[in-house]
């Protein structure tokens, strides 16, 4: 597994190298207008005056050795757009010029038709082509930006002097093949929040202001302002989608698979903030090309455009110091890094201990035997982020994405043995990396092609160290997934887009148990390979009122001869100028889930294990779902109302996590969850404030266990959000309070609570913790130190209240009585920020 990770981190480390040598040799006939001049002085016995700013980023072809002098000035003149006037024999003066003009003829680069009624502009002019295309404007200087938009065409962004400046010359503008996603309702909660055409919500970060509770864009802390979307113990690695498991969830990072969520064992998301620019929510309705996720996927995106300016961000919070870099490599290229790194290394902040203290709750990171003490206990994590984009040629598109995350707990254990101090270490890791490849062609106006390649890696790795015994326990659950995803898109016309494609997908996952006193070893590594074949159908109204996308996607997994088909839909429609109807709906499979075969095991933290599907005693699980909504949208208000039905079969009583009669029984079942999701929300400018609720009925059916329904263990009956933002110039609040009704539990018999030594419990689930009520704020401040440097300060506050609300608990015997463990949720945890932009 350890060289299998090497050699995914040594081929990506090669790739770019190799790539970036060998695009620098290709630029080698480019050179500044600085060297240009100190060449020409030397060649011609001249000598040029001029301003640095004037001639400061400019860069071309050097001019044939062979030409006059007076040749060379007009070719400089002609391709920098300055002004370059001979004074005597030996004496050049180099200005802007003041009539400095733009023109062309706009043509696509496929049709080589031309494009009338298209939008020129800079950032003080504008102007539009006429019918033949042809198009003049004037620049004030030869850096200045001018911008090229055309519907259905890519747009055009680049200074002057990056066009041919002689004459009125063809610029071609490249096809934009894809039907992007339109969004239908903005603003859907707060703003950077957006309803999309295709069924799904997606949040820009990059104009999201804030969120209650949060001063960073958590990814997966975001997604839960979403109405059916929540975590019943509070932490990402268990966000569920309408009564779905973690585990039930595709969560993508570019396109690659991640079987790890979060940092702190699931308190703050792993995906650095500053890289990911984009994420999607699909609670249904998914498009084709995607498996996996029976309940609902989370995509998550950096940007996909080349970025031809530098910027920087550092900063730092009560939990780790963090960077970013999106460094423009050429006019084709960019490469984006970030980073971060906990700071517990250094000092414990507040926040820090409220987290440590959170996961190692109930666990014996907290607490151990009588006679042995814990020490030394430290938490540490980093995750690295890597995207670099190459735009080949006009037609030729190349991404590269790598991600690097690790968690470490670990801890000394003492106990007095024989009258002499011994001390062992504990220790537990988790560590995911993942590489990806993307390559995408548009061939023609019709047809474009995308080429999708990763490799993802996942380890959980835990040593028990057991004085008294002198047992070490090891344990480790390994993943290993490989995906190669080809798609083909037709433009068949101007409405209709057809979209088929095939993949493969190998998936390998190795479960380890080793004692060594007594020695007993336990290693299963399984594998299982899913070839995929899609085909969807997009229809699109010119008016944009209507949209529909049908498709069929078929699976066979090898190892078993089985065949999957899975039909899905997605279809919203415009009535009466505010109202919409949406149909969402998909049939999807999985062959992997997470399980817990002990409630001890990784040291208690993180004892979920990820597990292959044999077709037996654990199925491949399976899920049918359809939703219908109706949305009003009209002056700032917005009220939507979606109900949905789900059923998901091949579900086992070790990955819901009972602690009841069934911990340890091993069956599969279903469960069904009915529900309604509704949210009013009011915007106005500056303030936009928001009332969810959702309510389910989620049950489950274990014929093996009960011949009855019986309700789900994530069960959360009624769920509600008030939240509100408000932004003032540089200043932008933000409070939330969070409630819902208690997760479902099950209690001992009053008055006969022990039975055989045993727990004697009611009805499975018959009761219900105590209501879960949080209320959070947050504050960010933007300011400038420079007109190229910016400021970010920011605080919140989570749990302002400081409920001790429940979120878990469980029963044992002990010395013939009963002992209730609760598990208690976050206390008021604060939190700060300071980020500078560059």
């Amino acid at each position: 597994m350890e060289k299998r990770i090497k050699g995914i981190a040594i081929f990506f480390s090669l790739l770019f190298f190799i790539t970036n040598c060998l695009y620098a040799q290709d630029n080698t006939d480019s050179k500044t207008l600085s060297q240009i001049i100190t060449t020409v002085q030397e060649a011609y016995n001249v000598q040029f005056n001029y301003a640095e700013d004037v001639i400061d980023g400019i860069s071309l072809k050097p001019p044939n050795k062979n030409l006059s002098l007076s040749d060379v000035i007009i070719y400089l003149e002609n391709n920098t757009g300055l002004s370059f006037t001979l004074m005597n024999d030996n004496f050049i003066l180099i200005k802007p010029r003041t009539d400095i003009t733009l023109c062309g003829y706009l043509k696509g680069k496929d049709s080589l038709g031309v494009l009338p009624f298209a939008t020129v502009q800079t950032i003080d002019r504008s102007t539009t082509s006429d019918k033949n295309g042809f198009f003049k404007i004037k620049i004030k200087n030869p850096l200045q930006l001018i911008t090229i938009r055309h519907l259905g065409y890519k747009t055009i962004t680049k200074p002057y002097n990056q066009f041919k400046i002689s004459g009125c010359s063809d610029i071609y503008m490249l096809s934009d093949f894809q039907l992007l996603s339109q969004v239908i309702i903005s603003n859907y909660i707060t703003s950077g929040i957006n309803k999309i055409d295709n069924g799904s919500f997606q949040i820009d970060f990059s104009n999201l202001k804030i969120l209650p509770g949060l001063i960073d864009h958590d990814v997966l802390q975001s997604v839960q302002a979403f109405p059916g979307i929540q975590s019943v113990n509070e932490t990402v690695s268990n966000i569920n989608i309408r009564g779905g498991t973690h585990d039930q969830n595709l969560i993508l990072w570019d396109d690659i698979k991640m079987y790890q969520s979060g940092h702190f064992f699931g308190l703050i998301s792993m995906y650095n903030p500053h890289i990911t620019q984009k994420v999607s929510l699909r609670k249904s309705g998914s498009d084709v090309s995607y498996t996996d996720g029976v309940s609902g996927t989370i995509e998550m995106q950096t940007n996909h455009e080349v970025n031809r300016e530098f910027k920087g961000v550092i900063g730092a919070n009560l939990t780790d110091v963090n960077g970013f870099a999106d460094i423009p490599i050429n006019e084709s290229s960019s490469l984006q890094v970030a980073a971060r790194k906990s700071i517990s290394d250094f000092f414990e902040t507040p926040t820090y201990t409220a987290f440590f203290d959170r996961i190692s709750q109930n666990t014996e990171v907290a607490s151990n035997a009588t006679t042995i003490t814990n020490t030394d206990k430290t938490f540490d994590f980093y995750d690295t982020s890597l995207r670099w984009i190459y735009n080949i040629s006009d037609k030729d598109k190349l991404r590269v994405n790598f991600i690097n995350v690790h968690n470490q707990l670990q801890f000394n254990e003492n106990a007095i043995v024989d009258q002499e101090e011994e001390s062992r270490d504990s220790k537990l890791t988790q560590n995911s990396i993942a590489g990806a490849l993307h390559y995408s062609r548009v061939w023609n106006d019709k047809l474009k092609t995308d080429l999708e390649v990763y490799e993802t890696d996942y380890k959980l790795r835990a040593i028990n160290a057991n004085i008294l015994d002198s047992q070490r326990f090891l344990q480790e659950n390994i993943v290993s997934e490989t995906s190669t995803k080809l798609k083909m898109g037709f433009n068949l016309n101007k409405r209709l887009q057809l979209l088929n494609g095939y993949h493969f997908v190998e998936t390998e996952v190795t479960n380890l148990d080793d004692v060594d006193n007594p020695l007993f070893r336990f290693l299963v590594s399984e594998v299982v390979r899913t070839h995929g074949v899609f085909s969807q159908v997009g229809y699109k109204t010119l008016n944009n009122k209507t949209n529909l996308n049908v498709g069929l996607r078929y699976n066979y997994i090898s190892k078993f001869n089985k065949s999957i088909w899975e039909p899905r839909l997605s279809f919203n429609h415009h009535f009466f100028k505010y109202f919409m109807l949406e149909i969402l709906g998909e049939f999807k499979h999985q062959s992997t889930s997470q399980v817990i075969n002990f409630q001890n095991d990784f040291l208690g933290i993180e004892k979920r294990r990820w597990q292959l599907s044999n077709d037996e005693e654990i199925p491949i699980i399976r899920s049918k779902q359809i939703s219908m909504g109706l949305n009003y949208s009209h002056n700032g208000w917005l009220i939507g109302v979606d109900g949905f039905y789900k059923i998901v079969n091949g579900i086992t009583t070790q990955s819901q996590g009972f602690q009841n009669q069934y911990e340890f029984f091993k069956s599969n079942g279903r469960y069904d969850v009915k529900g309604l999701d509704i949210l009013f929300r009011k915007y106005i400018e500056k303030f936009s404030t928001w009332l969810s609720y959702s309510y389910m009925d989620n049950r489950y059916l274990f014929k093996d266990l009960e011949t009855n329904y019986f309700p789900s263990n994530y069960n959360i009956s009624h769920t509600a959000t008030l939240g509100m933002t408000y932004a003032l110039n540089n200043l932008k609040l933000s409070a939330g309070l969070n409630w819902h009704s208690g997760k479902p539990t099950t209690q001992p018999i009053f008055e006969n609570q022990i039975v055989n030594e045993q727990v004697n419990y009611e009805a499975t689930n018959a009761s219900n913790l105590d209501d879960y009520l949080r209320l959070d704020i947050s504050a960010i401040y933007n300011f400038k130190f420079s007109d190229k440097t910016r400021a970010h300060l920011g605080v919140s506050v989570w749990n302002v209240l400081d409920k001790e609300n429940e979120i878990n608990n469980f029963y044992r015997v002990k010395d013939e009585s009963i002992m209730e463990t609760v598990q208690k949720s976050l206390g008021l945890t604060p939190n700060a920020v300071f980020r500078v932009y560059f």
